[in-house]
């Protein structure tokens, strides 16, 4: 190998190594002689194409015949890691990790059909949810996206903007630590850049986040202040609802100058759940720990004699609401992990019936020879 050539591969593996690629990906390229399969990291999703880049060229890359026609495969999302040949996307490298919910439309409809998984960005190092400190701001909503970031295993950080709409910001902070225990909170203001210092170690070599939040939230204006000048596109704050506009239509992963990159997402309206993890342990400990003290260990915590949940609601330690929001998704949990079961039981019973009839045709073959 010349010298030039050395220098080269160095060159390629560093830009790599900025777009996010480790060890887990490098293992799986291995396995793969193919000396013209290049990688690289989707960081758009187009109608009919792909946005893909290794940190020092970009394609515009379509999708393999057979990967569109094998459900087994991944279809790519922002953040997947790719292999590709002549801008031809030939195979979607097992991800580290994903953020996913139910397919929109389905949250609270049981007689609907089972949902869809709708992966919204994949291989991430940090969550952070955002929300405005105007009428965006509510602490059920945040619960139930540090559930979601939970379920799917991920590390969330929690970012309240707008702080300059209030004279004691500092309040919210407060109020958001009640419920998100141990999670890094932000306070965000667009008259002090203070607040963005805090969020350099996200934005390292490297790394990748993305931004969960409601339409208006503030996820879009927060990356052009992050990036230092305007690269997403912004809308006012609305005087009729109160809230930020919804402007951001598409999910890109965007490079920053810090050496990390960034994924802003559409605002999202439905957190309907996929995943099932231990989202509700981790969102709601203080609870579940409770909960290991009531008389009864099926304890639903709404009426049950001896029941410590509901002992530390009358006593103020917990509050009504939070209870409430905690035994709602644990229903939803519960019905999600319930249909699951169920659909995998008649995919099981659909599979001995196939293997019945294959040997009762066995035999008539069999019977028929003689």
């Amino acid at each position: 190998m010349s010298i030039q050539q050395d220098t080269n591969k160095t060159d390629n593996t560093h830009h790599l190594l900025q777009m996010g690629w480790t060890s887990h990906f490098q293992t799986q390229m291995e396995q793969f002689s193919d000396d013209g399969l290049i990688p690289a990291r989707v960081v758009g999703v187009r109608k009919n194409s792909f946005c893909t880049s290794n940190g020092k060229n970009e394609w515009l890359a379509t999708l393999a015949g057979r990967l569109k026609h094998d459900a087994g495969s991944l279809y790519p999302v922002t953040g997947d890691w790719v292999l590709m040949t002549d801008a031809v996307i030939s195979r979607v490298l097992a991800r580290e990790n994903a953020l996913s919910r139910g397919a929109s439309g389905t949250r609270n409809k049981q007689e609907a059909q089972p949902q869809k998984e709708q992966v919204i960005a994949a291989n991430l190092n940090t969550v952070c949810i955002v929300s405005g400190l105007d009428q965006d701001f509510n602490l059920r909503r945040i619960e139930r996206y540090l559930t979601l970031v939970y379920n799917c295993s991920l590390n969330p950080v929690i970012i309240l903007t707008k702080a300059d709409l209030h004279p004691d910001p500092d309040h919210f902070v407060s109020e958001v630590e009640t419920v998100a225990f141990g999670v890094p909170i932000h306070l965000m203001s667009a008259s002090d850049d203070t607040g963005l210092t805090a969020l350099t170690p996200y934005l390292s070599f490297g790394r990748t986040t993305t931004l969960v939040g409601s339409s208006g939230a503030g996820k879009s204006t927060l990356v052009n202040r992050l990036y230092g000048k305007p690269i997403q596109l912004t809308g006012s704050i609305s005087t009729h609802v109160g809230k930020g506009k919804h402007i951001t239509t598409s999910r890109d992963l965007i490079t920053m100058p810090q050496g990390g990159m960034v994924i802003d997402n559409p605002g999202i309206r439905e957190i309907a759940f996929w995943e099932i993890d231990n989202g509700m342990e981790a969102a709601f400990p203080e609870i579940e720990k409770l909960g290991l003290e009531c008389r009864f260990a099926d304890c639903g915590h709404t009426c049950e004699p001896g029941c410590r949940v509901l002992g530390a609601v009358d006593e103020g330690e917990i509050s009504k609401e939070r209870l409430e929001n905690y035994r709602k998704m644990k229903r939803e949990l519960e019905y999600l992990s319930h249909r699951r079961n169920k659909s995998a039981d008649r995919v099981e019973k659909e599979r001995w019936k196939e293997v019945s009839l294959k040997i009762k045709a066995m035999k008539k073959r069999t019977h028929n020879t003689v």
